[in-house]
C-alpha cells in the first residue's frame, strides 16, 4: 500500500479517555478521504470489522477489538460561503471539537459557543447530535459528507436526512457502523444572539456581573461550569456523561413526583427530561468506588477509572446503577457512550 502504514496489535488505552486497556488487531491513521478510501478498498480488510476512533471520549472497550481501528486525522477548515449575516464553514471530521469552537469564537462567529469544552472530534458531533446548556448541534448543522464503508461511495447527508433526536441520529441507528464521516458543514452567525436559556448558565453570567454578554463570555462561562462539574480525563479516566438523561411521559413524571416531590425536570416537547445524575445520586451511587471503577464524587453521571479498571469492571458497575435506578424509579438509563 502506498501512503498509509498499518500497525498490528496496538494498545488503545491512550486512544480512549476512560483509559481502559484494549488491543486493536490492526490500526491505521488516516488524514484524507483518499487514504480512507485506500484502506476501505484494501482486500486484506474487506471482511474485517472496522471502527473509527477520534477523541475516544465516547467509547468503552469491554475487550480487544479484533478488526481494524481507523484513527481519524482528517483536518481542515474551509469557508464555503459568507454574507454579512452568516458563514457556512466546512470542517474536517478529525478536527478537535473544542478547538473548533474556540476558533469560531475568535472569529466572532456565533452558534456553537454553548458547546464549548465538549470532548471529541467534529465528525462525531452530528452522530451524537451533541448538545449542552440549551443548544444542540442540529441548530447550526447544514450537512455532512461520509464514505460508505461497504461501497466507498461518497454520500452527503443534509439535516433532514440525519433523523436527529436527543443525543441521537440515523448514524447511531440504521447507519451505525456503515459510514465514516469525512467533513461537516455548519452555519454560524456573524451578528450572533447569545442563548442563555439554560438556568445555570444565565446564573453564572449574572454572577460574573456581565450585563450584555458576548459569545466569548458565554463560552468562558460554559467552560467554567463544565470544569467545576466534570473531571479532566488527563487526570482521571472518564467519558464525561456516561448515561443519557431519560425523557419520560408527563403521566409517568407526575406519578414519580408524587413519590419523590424533589425530582427535577426540563420540558422536552410534551415530555419531561429528568437528570440522570439526580436519579443516580438518589440511589446512593455518587462517590462509590469498587477497586479502580467508580462513580465520580462530584458528579453522579460520570463513571471513572481510578487507574487500572477494565472496561468490563466499569460496565458491571454501570449495569448495577441501571438496575437500582430501574427498581427505585421505574426508569431505564441508556448509556450515552458506545459500549464495544
Amino acid at each position: 500500500m502506498s501512503g498509509v502504514e498499518i500497525q498490528e496489535y496496538v494498545e488503545l488505552a491512550d486512544y480512549n479517555t476512560m483509559g481502559v486497556k484494549a488491543q486493536a488487531r490492526f490500526f491505521v491513521e488516516v488524514s484524507s478521504e483518499t487514504e480512507l478510501e485506500e484502506i476501505l478498498t484494501n482486500p486484506r480488510f474487506q471482511s474485517q470489522s472496522k471502527m473509527v476512533i477520534g477523541g475516544g471520549s465516547n467509547i468503552l472497550f469491554l475487550h480487544d477489538f479484533e478488526g481494524l481501528v481507523i484513527y481519524n486525522q482528517i483536518m481542515g477548515k474551509e469557508i464555503l460561503s459568507e454574507t454579512e449575516e452568516e458563514v457556512l464553514l466546512k470542517v474536517g471530521s478529525g478536527e478537535n471539537w473544542h478547538q473548533l469552537v474556540m476558533y469560531c469564537v475568535e472569529q466572532g462567529w456565533g452558534g456553537i459557543e454553548n458547546l464549548s469544552l465538549i470532548p471529541g472530534l467534529a465528525g462525531a458531533a452530528p452522530i451524537q447530535n451533541i448538545g449542552a446548556y440549551g443548544v444542540e448541534l442540529e441548530e447550526v448543522f447544514v450537512k455532512l459528507d461520509t464514505l460508505m464503508i461497504q461501497t466507498t461511495e461518497l454520500r452527503t447527508f443534509r439535516k433532514e436526512d440525519c433523523d436527529f433526536g436527543y443525543r441521537n441520529s440515523i448514524f447511531k441507528n440504521e447507519l451505525k457502523g456503515k459510514t465514516i464521516v469525512t467533513s461537516i458543514t455548519i452555519r454560524l452567525k456573524k451578528k450572533p444572539d447569545v442563548n442563555l436559556s439554560y438556568k445555570g448558565l444565565k446564573e453564572k453570567i449574572t454572577e460574573k456581573g456581565i450585563e450584555f454578554p458576548t459569545i466569548r463570555d458565554v463560552s468562558e462561562a460554559v467552560i467554567e461550569i463544565r470544569q467545576s462539574k466534570l473531571p479532566d480525563p488527563a487526570e482521571i479516566g472518564n467519558t464525561g456523561s456516561f448515561f443519557k438523561n431519560p425523557v419520560i411521559s408527563q403521566n409517568k413524571f407526575q406519578l414519580l413526583k408524587e413519590k419523590h416531590p424533589g425530582i427535577p425536570s426540563y420540558p422536552v416537547g410534551d415530555k419531561k427530561k429528568v437528570p440522570a445524575a439526580w436519579l443516580i445520586d438518589q440511589c446512593g451511587w455518587k462517590g462509590k468506588r469498587f477497586g479502580d471503577a467508580g462513580v465520580h464524587e462530584m458528579q453522579a453521571l460520570v463513571m471513572v477509572n481510578y487507574g487500572n479498571a477494565s472496561g468490563e469492571q466499569i460496565w458491571n458497575l454501570a449495569q448495577k446503577i441501571q438496575l437500582s435506578v430501574k427498581q427505585k424509579f421505574g426508569v431505564e438509563l441508556v448509556p450515552e457512550v458506545n459500549v464495544i
